[in-house]
């Protein structure tokens, strides 16, 4: 199994960077969202033991279901959920989401484990380009890392 981390600084307040996660409507932008896709289900639980669900609808592989369950919610810091994509692998990694104020706003840093080795390349580039997506979500655009 393998662990990565990814960062990334934004212009933002720790507190709105750390809502997007738990919003729907800004939430289904940019997570788990492709330009040429279509979310068609985004919902939040946001409770330590609720569950999320999204679903996008892709034309090179059809619906795409993301889910999870939060395992802790300390807004504006830290937010950590299970994180699994049945279709692709029944098994459930860890995602801890770190957020930390700056003078010029927040750094975000994302750490996934229990990551299966085949897979851990593909999901490092795939929240790099979630993370890059929230910087266009929070100004209400979708993402624009996946191209």
């Amino acid at each position: 199994m393998a662990e990565f981390s990814v960062t990334h600084s934004f212009t933002t307040s720790a507190e709105q960077v750390f809502d997007a996660w738990l919003d729907p409507a800004i939430a289904r932008r940019f997570l788990f969202a492709t330009p040429t896709g279509e979310m068609i289900r985004a919902e939040v639980d946001a409770h330590v033991g609720g569950k999320f669900v999204f679903v996008d609808r892709r034309p090179d592989m059809g619906d795409v279901l993301h889910t999870g369950e939060y395992l802790e919610i300390d807004r504006p810091r830290r937010l950590a959920f299970t994180f699994g994509v049945p279709q692709f692998n029944p098994d459930f990694t860890t995602v801890r989401v770190e957020i930390a104020p700056t003078a010029a706003g927040c750094d975000l840093t994302l750490t996934q484990t229990d990551v299966p080795a085949e897979w851990a390349d593909r999901s490092k580039e795939g929240w790099t380009k979630i993370i890059a997506g929230l910087e266009a979500a929070l100004t209400g655009g979708k993402a624009t890392g996946w191209a």
